[in-house]
Protein backbone atom coordinates (compact mmCIF):
# COMPACT_ATOMS: atom_id res chain seq x y z
CA UNK A 1 0.00 0.00 0.00
CA UNK A 2 1.41 3.37 -0.91
CA UNK A 3 1.83 5.93 2.28
CA UNK A 4 1.05 9.01 -0.31
CA UNK A 5 4.72 10.12 -0.34
CA UNK A 6 6.65 7.70 -2.90
CA UNK A 7 7.57 5.01 -0.35
CA UNK A 8 5.59 1.39 -0.21
CA UNK A 9 4.33 0.85 3.05
CA UNK A 10 4.15 -2.93 3.48
CA UNK A 11 3.11 -3.32 7.63
CA UNK A 12 1.81 -1.38 9.89
CA UNK A 13 3.61 -1.33 13.33
CA UNK A 14 1.94 -2.04 16.26
CA UNK A 15 1.75 -0.20 19.85
CA UNK A 16 3.15 -2.45 22.14
CA UNK A 17 2.89 -0.14 25.22
CA UNK A 18 1.21 2.93 26.21
CA UNK A 19 1.47 5.13 29.02
CA UNK A 20 -0.47 8.72 30.02
CA UNK A 21 1.39 11.80 31.13
CA UNK A 22 0.64 12.98 34.17
CA UNK A 23 1.44 16.66 35.15
CA UNK A 24 4.41 16.86 37.48
CA UNK A 25 5.77 20.32 38.74
CA UNK A 26 9.11 21.12 36.68
CA UNK A 27 11.87 23.82 36.87
CA UNK A 28 10.53 27.05 38.97
CA UNK A 29 6.50 26.51 39.52
CA UNK A 30 6.20 24.97 35.83
CA UNK A 31 4.04 21.80 35.02
CA UNK A 32 5.04 19.26 32.82
CA UNK A 33 3.36 15.76 31.55
CA UNK A 34 6.69 14.22 30.96
CA UNK A 35 6.25 10.78 29.08
CA UNK A 36 10.01 9.97 27.51
CA UNK A 37 12.14 10.07 30.69
CA UNK A 38 9.97 9.04 33.92
CA UNK A 39 10.11 6.08 36.01
CA UNK A 40 8.63 3.86 33.70
CA UNK A 41 10.90 4.93 30.61
CA UNK A 42 13.99 6.60 31.32
CA UNK A 43 15.33 6.50 27.67
CA UNK A 44 13.83 5.61 24.29
CA UNK A 45 17.35 5.63 21.78
CA UNK A 46 17.92 8.36 20.97
CA UNK A 47 14.93 9.68 23.00
CA UNK A 48 16.36 11.00 26.44
CA UNK A 49 12.97 13.29 27.32
CA UNK A 50 9.67 14.43 25.89
CA UNK A 51 7.66 17.04 28.08
CA UNK A 52 4.34 18.74 27.27
CA UNK A 53 5.09 21.85 29.38
CA UNK A 54 2.61 24.47 30.72
CA UNK A 55 3.80 27.75 32.24
CA UNK A 56 2.66 30.97 33.12
CA UNK A 57 4.68 33.84 34.20
CA UNK A 58 6.45 33.96 36.57
CA UNK A 59 6.79 30.49 36.52
CA UNK A 60 9.82 28.99 34.17
CA UNK A 61 13.06 27.58 33.04
CA UNK A 62 15.61 30.11 34.76
CA UNK A 63 19.22 30.03 33.86
CA UNK A 64 20.16 26.21 33.51
CA UNK A 65 23.26 24.14 31.74
CA UNK A 66 22.53 21.33 28.62
CA UNK A 67 25.84 19.36 27.33
CA UNK A 68 25.79 16.33 25.42
CA UNK A 69 22.87 16.04 22.96
CA UNK A 70 19.78 18.60 21.19
CA UNK A 71 16.62 20.10 22.78
CA UNK A 72 13.34 20.63 20.28
CA UNK A 73 11.18 23.50 21.61
CA UNK A 74 7.47 23.54 19.31
CA UNK A 75 5.32 25.61 20.74
CA UNK A 76 1.78 24.91 20.52
CA UNK A 77 0.23 27.63 23.03
CA UNK A 78 1.40 31.81 23.32
CA UNK A 79 5.14 32.17 23.59
CA UNK A 80 8.79 31.98 25.38
CA UNK A 81 11.91 33.78 25.32
CA UNK A 82 14.80 31.96 25.24
CA UNK A 83 18.42 33.49 26.15
CA UNK A 84 21.53 31.85 26.36
CA UNK A 85 25.07 33.07 27.47
CA UNK A 86 26.77 33.74 24.11
CA UNK A 87 24.02 36.28 23.72
CA UNK A 88 21.71 34.17 21.61
CA UNK A 89 18.18 35.60 22.06
CA UNK A 90 14.86 35.40 20.65
CA UNK A 91 10.91 34.05 21.23
CA UNK A 92 9.49 31.27 20.06
CA UNK A 93 5.28 31.90 19.68
CA UNK A 94 2.83 29.45 18.35
CA UNK A 95 3.77 27.30 15.78
CA UNK A 96 7.40 27.85 16.22
CA UNK A 97 10.07 25.48 16.40
CA UNK A 98 13.97 25.56 18.14
CA UNK A 99 16.20 23.23 17.68
CA UNK A 100 19.43 23.54 19.57
CA UNK A 101 22.14 21.39 19.67
CA UNK A 102 23.82 21.99 23.27
CA UNK A 103 26.82 20.35 22.28
CA UNK A 104 29.97 20.80 24.47
CA UNK A 105 27.44 23.35 26.23
CA UNK A 106 25.22 25.75 26.40
CA UNK A 107 23.44 27.85 29.59
CA UNK A 108 20.47 29.04 28.66
CA UNK A 109 16.98 30.09 30.41
CA UNK A 110 13.30 29.75 28.80
CA UNK A 111 10.67 31.81 30.16
CA UNK A 112 7.27 32.94 29.15
CA UNK A 113 6.97 35.82 26.44
CA UNK A 114 3.37 36.31 26.95
CA UNK A 115 0.25 36.57 29.14
CA UNK A 116 -1.40 33.20 30.62
CA UNK A 117 -0.30 30.09 29.92
CA UNK A 118 2.19 28.89 27.38
CA UNK A 119 2.11 24.96 25.94
CA UNK A 120 4.79 23.31 24.02
CA UNK A 121 6.77 20.00 23.86
CA UNK A 122 10.19 19.98 24.53
CA UNK A 123 11.73 16.72 23.00
CA UNK A 124 15.58 15.53 24.07
CA UNK A 125 17.20 13.70 21.47
CA UNK A 126 20.70 12.09 21.99
CA UNK A 127 23.78 12.58 20.80
CA UNK A 128 26.44 10.01 19.91
CA UNK A 129 30.17 10.01 21.10
CA UNK A 130 31.45 11.20 18.12
CA UNK A 131 29.55 14.70 18.08
CA UNK A 132 28.53 14.99 21.86
CA UNK A 133 31.60 17.57 22.19
CA UNK A 134 30.48 19.44 19.05
CA UNK A 135 29.67 23.66 19.01
CA UNK A 136 26.68 24.42 19.87
CA UNK A 137 23.60 25.68 17.35
CA UNK A 138 20.40 26.37 16.45
CA UNK A 139 18.00 25.88 13.96
CA UNK A 140 14.74 27.87 14.39
CA UNK A 141 11.65 27.83 11.98
CA UNK A 142 8.64 30.25 12.16
CA UNK A 143 5.61 28.89 11.93
CA UNK A 144 5.44 30.03 8.58
CA UNK A 145 8.11 28.70 7.40
CA UNK A 146 7.66 24.67 8.45
CA UNK A 147 6.34 23.14 5.54
CA UNK A 148 2.81 21.60 5.57
CA UNK A 149 -0.01 20.10 3.15
CA UNK A 150 -3.14 18.77 3.42
CA UNK A 151 -4.07 15.99 1.42
CA UNK A 152 -7.65 13.71 2.16
CA UNK A 153 -8.63 15.13 5.62
CA UNK A 154 -4.90 14.17 6.88
CA UNK A 155 -2.63 17.83 7.66
CA UNK A 156 1.15 17.24 8.68
CA UNK A 157 3.64 19.97 9.71
CA UNK A 158 6.48 18.17 8.92
CA UNK A 159 9.09 19.33 11.75
CA UNK A 160 11.70 17.07 10.41
CA UNK A 161 12.24 14.27 8.21
CA UNK A 162 9.75 13.91 5.63
CA UNK A 163 5.88 13.27 4.70
CA UNK A 164 3.65 13.27 1.92
CA UNK A 165 6.39 14.26 -0.49
CA UNK A 166 7.81 17.29 0.90
CA UNK A 167 10.80 17.44 3.39
CA UNK A 168 12.11 19.59 6.47
CA UNK A 169 14.50 21.97 5.98
CA UNK A 170 15.97 21.23 9.70
CA UNK A 171 19.30 19.02 9.48
CA UNK A 172 19.11 16.41 12.31
CA UNK A 173 22.50 15.21 13.56
CA UNK A 174 21.12 12.10 14.45
CA UNK A 175 18.70 11.18 12.17
CA UNK A 176 15.06 12.03 13.23
CA UNK A 177 11.47 12.35 11.89
CA UNK A 178 9.36 14.53 13.45
CA UNK A 179 5.66 15.08 12.15
CA UNK A 180 2.57 16.93 13.74
CA UNK A 181 -0.67 15.67 12.26
CA UNK A 182 -4.39 16.67 12.76
CA UNK A 183 -6.78 14.30 10.94
CA UNK A 184 -10.39 15.32 10.76
CA UNK A 185 -13.24 12.55 12.06
CA UNK A 186 -12.88 9.75 9.33
CA UNK A 187 -9.39 10.45 7.90
CA UNK A 188 -7.05 7.55 7.70
CA UNK A 189 -3.38 8.05 7.76
CA UNK A 190 -0.55 5.81 6.45
CA UNK A 191 3.05 7.34 7.49
CA UNK A 192 6.12 5.46 6.69
CA UNK A 193 8.77 4.74 9.28
CA UNK A 194 12.07 3.40 8.20
CA UNK A 195 12.24 -0.21 9.85
CA UNK A 196 14.93 0.44 11.92
CA UNK A 197 14.17 3.19 13.95
CA UNK A 198 12.78 3.54 16.73
CA UNK A 199 9.16 5.41 16.90
CA UNK A 200 6.58 6.84 19.17
CA UNK A 201 3.03 9.08 19.05
CA UNK A 202 1.79 11.74 21.52
CA UNK A 203 -1.48 12.37 21.53
CA UNK A 204 -2.19 16.26 21.71
CA UNK A 205 -6.44 16.21 20.65
CA UNK A 206 -9.34 14.29 20.05
CA UNK A 207 -9.65 10.33 20.30
CA UNK A 208 -7.52 8.50 17.80
CA UNK A 209 -7.12 4.67 16.76
CA UNK A 210 -3.85 3.85 15.95
CA UNK A 211 -1.94 0.92 14.81
CA UNK A 212 -3.40 -2.62 13.62
CA UNK A 213 -5.00 -2.54 10.10
CA UNK A 214 -8.44 -1.93 8.97
CA UNK A 215 -10.14 -4.57 10.00
CA UNK A 216 -9.12 -4.49 13.77
CA UNK A 217 -9.57 -1.08 13.93
CA UNK A 218 -12.55 -0.89 15.11
CA UNK A 219 -12.36 -3.15 17.82
CA UNK A 220 -9.28 -1.29 19.14
CA UNK A 221 -8.65 0.88 21.94
CA UNK A 222 -9.69 4.85 21.52
CA UNK A 223 -6.76 7.08 22.43
CA UNK A 224 -7.07 9.95 24.24
CA UNK A 225 -5.07 12.86 24.58
CA UNK A 226 -1.47 13.04 26.46
CA UNK A 227 -0.71 9.31 25.84
CA UNK A 228 2.67 8.19 24.48
CA UNK A 229 2.32 4.91 22.53
CA UNK A 230 5.81 3.05 21.79
CA UNK A 231 5.16 1.47 18.25
CA UNK A 232 6.55 -1.83 18.00
CA UNK A 233 9.01 -3.04 15.36
CA UNK A 234 8.54 -5.25 12.82
CA UNK A 235 7.27 -2.64 10.69
CA UNK A 236 7.58 -0.06 8.39
CA UNK A 237 5.13 2.24 9.10
CA UNK A 238 2.08 3.81 11.52
CA UNK A 239 -1.52 3.49 10.34
CA UNK A 240 -3.80 5.43 12.53
CA UNK A 241 -7.63 6.20 12.07
CA UNK A 242 -9.98 9.27 13.86
CA UNK A 243 -12.65 7.58 14.57
CA UNK A 244 -14.73 10.09 16.28
CA UNK A 245 -18.30 10.56 16.64
CA UNK A 246 -17.88 14.07 16.99
CA UNK A 247 -16.44 16.80 14.56
CA UNK A 248 -13.90 17.43 16.88
CA UNK A 249 -10.15 16.33 14.69
CA UNK A 250 -7.31 14.46 16.35
CA UNK A 251 -3.64 15.91 16.66
CA UNK A 252 -0.85 13.99 17.28
CA UNK A 253 2.53 14.10 17.17
CA UNK A 254 4.91 11.11 15.41
CA UNK A 255 8.00 10.98 16.35
CA UNK A 256 11.44 8.51 14.71
CA UNK A 257 14.86 8.31 15.27
CA UNK A 258 17.87 6.36 14.52
CA UNK A 259 18.97 4.37 18.11
CA UNK A 260 22.61 4.96 18.39
CA UNK A 261 22.84 2.16 20.76
CA UNK A 262 25.58 3.82 22.71
CA UNK A 263 26.12 3.35 26.94
CA UNK A 264 24.07 6.53 28.29
CA UNK A 265 25.15 8.27 31.78
CA UNK A 266 23.12 11.21 32.67
CA UNK A 267 22.97 13.71 35.41
CA UNK A 268 20.49 16.10 35.01
CA UNK A 269 21.20 18.64 32.25
CA UNK A 270 24.15 16.50 30.79
CA UNK A 271 24.42 13.31 28.93
CA UNK A 272 27.51 11.63 28.21
CA UNK A 273 28.80 8.16 27.38
CA UNK A 274 30.05 7.10 30.74
CA UNK A 275 30.01 8.24 34.54
CA UNK A 276 33.95 9.50 34.44
CA UNK A 277 32.40 11.75 31.63
CA UNK A 278 29.90 13.02 33.61
CA UNK A 279 32.32 13.38 36.26
CA UNK A 280 34.03 15.92 34.20
CA UNK A 281 31.31 17.56 32.62
CA UNK A 282 30.46 18.90 36.10
CA UNK A 283 34.48 19.87 36.78
CA UNK A 284 33.97 21.65 33.76
CA UNK A 285 30.38 23.69 34.87
CA UNK A 286 31.67 24.16 37.99
CA UNK A 287 35.12 25.73 37.14
CA UNK A 288 33.58 27.14 33.82
CA UNK A 289 35.84 25.75 31.36
CA UNK A 290 35.59 23.30 28.44
CA UNK A 291 32.69 25.36 26.79
CA UNK A 292 31.06 26.44 29.83
CA UNK A 293 33.77 30.06 29.97
CA UNK A 294 30.31 32.56 29.61
CA UNK A 295 28.64 30.83 32.28
CA UNK A 296 30.92 32.59 35.35
CA UNK A 297 29.68 35.90 34.86
CA UNK A 298 26.63 35.70 32.96
CA UNK A 299 22.77 36.37 34.49
CA UNK A 300 19.60 36.06 32.13
CA UNK A 301 17.65 38.91 32.18
CA UNK A 302 14.50 36.86 32.92
CA UNK A 303 16.61 35.52 36.17
CA UNK A 304 17.60 39.45 36.96
CA UNK A 305 13.53 40.44 36.30
CA UNK A 306 11.30 37.44 37.67
CA UNK A 307 14.13 36.16 40.60
CA UNK A 308 16.78 38.69 41.23
CA UNK A 309 19.36 35.95 42.36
Amino acid sequence: MSNGNGTVFQVPRPVVRKFLARPQPEGLGATVRRSIGRFELKYFDPFLALDEFSVSAPAGFPDHPHRGFETVTYMLQGAVMHEDFEGHKGTIKEGDLQWMTAGRGIVHSEMPAAQGTQRGLQLWINLSSTNKMIEPRYQELMSKDIEEVTRDGVRVKVIAGESMGIKSQVYTITPTMFLDFTLKPGAHLQQFIPPSWNAFVYTLEGEGVFGGNSKTASSSAVITPHHLLLLGSGGDGLEAWNKSSSSKPLRFVLVGGQPLGEPVAQMGPFVMNTQEEIDQTIEDYDNCVNGFENARHWRSEARRLYYDY
